[in-house]
């Protein structure tokens, strides 16, 4: 009877032992196992982190979606002309005159287009978690692994890889959309930072030739060379005070080659003069896609030449290999914008490139 009773005491006692616990403990120590159990349910500070993020991530976004706009729409008809990306041209090909002024709908501004990424810490966490943008990233890449390496070069069979003719006459000043800023090493000795275009550009008549490749190079060539054009140079010359100028931009998105290249600027040096060594660029990387089409760079193997006014705006545009009428219009194109910034006739748009020297005008 004793030890029926210790027995009755006991398990009073552990009923008891159990209640208290049950009672003062956590939520999670209550129901373990349960279906409703709090080690299901997010708790309360990860909820909140979720929809700050969430919250953070919108507003980033329509941030940089206000800021950016539609910057590297084509402003008009698509080039009809054979592309490194997109489905593999079929037919015959023949170059036609530009239906549209090209270029980008906005200003150019000093520091864009560089290709490195200077998103902060916190930045790439929010664009992590984005789904447009990783989505957008995805379509990118998708693109890029899709593309056939050997494209541009099969593409050459179309006319030496001539993607359109120059036009005639210059654009008109109103209509005419930008050249966008690039960013690169220029042939100045003993230089630790790279330039950007945009600055020197601004307020100059320029003809920039655009290439990637030695064949691209002898193309521009056939357009800006003394031997092949030297009427643009009697301009560049008899312009005052350097108001006309001819630039070259050698863009390689190849490390490896890029690196090689690094090793020849002393032969590309003597090849021009010391006071144009600060004209040429070598730009590793910036140029998207979408900067292709707005610009009509269709062809990464083929060399393109554009025509520049002071308001960074491009007036005249050339691919390939010139032809006689396309060498006579550049230089009187050229003439044209140089006694257009002499004389300051033309008044930019609202919005114009900021920062410009010809705030006075």
């Amino acid at each position: 009877m004793d030890l029926t009773y210790s027995m009755m005491s006991l398990a009073a006692f552990n009923h008891e032992l159990f209640f208290i616990s049950s009672k003062y403990a956590s939520p999670c120590l209550r129901k373990p196992f349960g279906p409703r159990a709090s080690r299901h349910r997010h708790p309360q500070h990860l909820r909140f982190h979720r929809s700050y993020s969430q919250s953070a991530a919108a507003a980033e976004k329509a941030r940089t979606t206000a800021t950016k706009t539609t910057t590297t729409e084509p402003a008009g008809a698509a080039i009809e002309a054979p592309r490194r990306y997109g489905r593999r041209y079929q037919g015959e090909f023949t170059p036609k005159p530009l239906p549209r002024p090209i270029g980008m709908p906005q200003p150019p501004r000093a520091g864009e287009n560089t290709g490195i990424d200077d998103r902060t810490l916190v930045q790439r966490q929010r664009d992590l978690f984005d789904r447009e943008r990783n989505r957008a990233r995805r379509k990118e890449l998708t693109n890029q692994f899709s593309r056939p390496y050997f494209r541009d070069w099969s593409n050459l069979q179309f006319h030496d890889g001539k993607s359109f003719l120059a036009p005639p006459r210059l654009f008109r000043a109103e209509a005419s959309l930008y050249f966008p800023n690039l960013q690169g090493r220029t042939l100045v000795r003993r230089e630790k930072t790279a330039r950007d275009t945009t600055p020197l550009l601004t307020g100059r008549a320029s003809v920039v030739s655009v290439f990637s490749s030695m064949w691209a190079e002898r193309q521009v060539s056939s357009f800006v060379s003394p031997e092949a054009n030297p009427a643009l140079h009697d301009v560049v010359s008899r312009a005052p005070g350097g108001k006309a100028q001819l630039v070259h931009v050698n863009y390689e998105d190849n490390a490896v080659k890029a690196w090689l290249l690094s090793f020849f600027r002393g032969s590309l040096r003597r090849r021009f003069a010391e006071n144009d060594w600060d004209k040429y660029f070598i730009v590793r990387r910036g140029i998207s896609d979408d900067m292709r089409e707005a610009v009509g760079l269709l062809n990464a193997k083929v060399g393109y030449v554009f025509l520049v006014d002071h308001f960074c705006r491009i007036r005249w545009a050339g691919s390939g290999a010139s032809q006689p009428d396309e060498r006579e219009s550049l230089v009187k194109g050229l003439a044209k914008l140089a006694n257009e910034v002499e004389k300051g006739v033309v008044v930019p748009r609202q919005g114009e490139v900021q920062g410009s020297r010809l705030k006075g005008v």
